[in-house]
């Protein structure tokens, strides 16, 4: 995955649990849990404004370009 997830660290950090956050942000726990585990295709900028705004930190303390390029799958 080009982009690689650091929410766990990041929640750590803050003392907050996943569950605590997906009730501020308003999103379920598997939505969260996808977007924790680096499965997720995409994440609306609404929903990163709300968890940086909640952990207040910023989408690049979560979000972080390894510096490789991940071609989309044509099937």
């Amino acid at each position: 995955m080009a982009i690689c997830v650091y929410l766990d660290e990041v929640l750590k950090r803050k003392q907050m649990t996943a569950k605590e956050l997906c009730k501020l942000v308003g999103i379920t726990e598997a939505n969260l849990s996808i977007l924790r585990s680096g499965k997720a295709k995409g994440v609306r900028f609404q929903t990163l404004n709300k968890i940086c705004y909640y952990l207040d930190c910023e989408a690049g303390d979560i979000l972080k370009f390894d510096g490789n390029l991940e071609e989309e799958d044509h099937e």
